[in-house]
């Protein structure tokens, strides 16, 4: 369990008090002492402040979010490390998430099909930046009513948000995220796009007209029913026309080809199948009594905050340890799945230096002068005259020279 930092101080940020824990990280009610604002601080998890694969999902999750420019995605204000503690601080949203009003019971279908449709405008502009949710649930959307004339919806924790269709594994084989609302190719290690989403957005879809997510029990009955059974339908539960049965049923399927082109789509057809129905009233359960949404925490791998209510009553969490459904498929070439061992830190130093002076040593020889061979005495064409030796010459030499003086 993480060291409760409330009361303490990072960097600029007073903390106030705990919002919520979860499998990864913590957030606090935090406050900019230098601009004097209400924050969300959220905190890697001290128990995985060393591991080096959750630190870098944490970064991740820090500039996947700062990347994002839209109405209905949490802003991003800052991020940093202090004294071996990652953190993100960002906006506080005074509201409730979604899976807050769901066990409050089914909500009306003009209330379920306002919220989710701002949900799929998010997640479509994500998509559209080749990012990949992969966590998408009601209690990852924040519900406000202090921002506007209607009800405003943030969707948020992008910690397990990827780019591409790998690395939504841990190196281990270890899932991440909430098996209630994951899709067969998530909870299988294979490829994913916007379509997995888009399978979980379908889920909400069901939740929230019905009260109760598409699939109940352990984690491993909720795991087959996604795997292999089909969604139940929502019209022998509640009081709602078959069509509706038909677009969450396509919006769920098993292979990700049958499903919408993208998640705007299925709200459409959702809008029109639910268009005969009255919409200002919760539809009238006829089906058994099912129950709410069952406690997330048990399913729940490193996901980060499992968020209740988001300004002052976040559900208490205990930090949760992965879940391991089965070994890893080799789905590509990840940076989270890679084989290779793990070099030490100084390994790339030393390497980087050792070149540098290879290459120094090199210039330094290719540079430097060469010696130069001795010199040859020179030779003279004129006759000399060794001392000693007799003359070669017959001729007497002159025991004169004539001088001339000038006057």
């Amino acid at each position: 369990m993480s060291e409760d930092l409330s009361g303490r101080r990072i960097a600029h940020y007073r903390i106030d008090g705990v919002l919520g824990r979860g499998g990864m990280s913590v957030t606090y009610k935090a406050t900019d002492v230098r601009l004097g604002r209400k924050v969300a601080l959220k905190v890697i998890g001290e128990h995985l402040a060393p591991d080096a694969e959750f630190r870098e999902r944490f970064v991740d999750e820090a500039r996947n979010t700062s990347a994002i420019d839209h109405a209905n995605i949490v802003p991003l204000y800052d991020f940093d490390e202090v004294e071996g503690l990652l953190y993100i601080a960002m906006r506080l949203v005074d509201g409730q998430d979604l899976s807050g009003h769901i066990k409050e019971g089914p909500l009306t279908p003009a209330r379920t099909l306002t919220l989710l449709a701002q949900v799929a405008e998010a997640l479509d502009m994500l998509h559209g930046k080749g990012l990949v949710h992969l966590d998408v649930k009601p209690a990852n959307v924040l519900v406000t009513t202090k921002e506007g004339t209607r009800e405003h919806v943030y969707v948020a924790d992008f910690g397990l948000t990827r780019r591409g269709a790998t690395g939504h594994r841990t190196r281990t084989g270890d899932f991440l995220g909430s098996p209630t609302y994951a899709a067969p190719e998530h909870l299988r290690g294979e490829p994913v796009d916007g379509r997995t989403d888009q399978y979980a957005l379908a889920c909400m879809l069901f939740a929230c007209l019905s009260g109760r997510p598409p699939f109940q029990g352990g984690v491993q009955e909720v795991i087959q029913g996604h795997l292999g059974q089909t969604v139940p339908a929502l019209s022998q539960l509640v009081a709602l026309p078959p069509a509706i049965d038909d677009v969450i049923r396509k919006g769920t399927s098993k292979d990700p080809s049958q499903r919408f082109p993208n998640c705007a789509e299925l709200i459409n057809a959702a809008r029109v199948a639910l268009a005969g129905v009255a919409q200002s009233s919760a539809p009238a359960q006829i089906g058994p009594q099912s129950g709410s949404i069952p406690a997330q925490s048990p399913m729940s791998g490193p996901t980060p905050v499992q968020q209740g209510q988001y300004q002052g009553g976040y559900q208490q969490q205990p930090l949760s340890d992965p879940v391991r459904l089965r070994p890893p498929n080799q789905v590509g070439v990840s940076a989270f799945t890679s084989n290779q061992k793990e070099r030490p830190p100084w390994f790339a130093p030393v390497i980087a230096a050792a070149v540098a002076i290879v290459v120094i040593i090199i210039v330094v020889i290719i540079l430097s002068p060469r010696d130069e061979p001795a010199r040859q005495p020179k030779t003279s064409s004129s006759p000399t005259l060794n001392i000693g030796d007799e003359p070669t010459s017959k001729k007497p030499l002159p025991t004169s020279v004539p001088v001339r003086t000038s006057r």
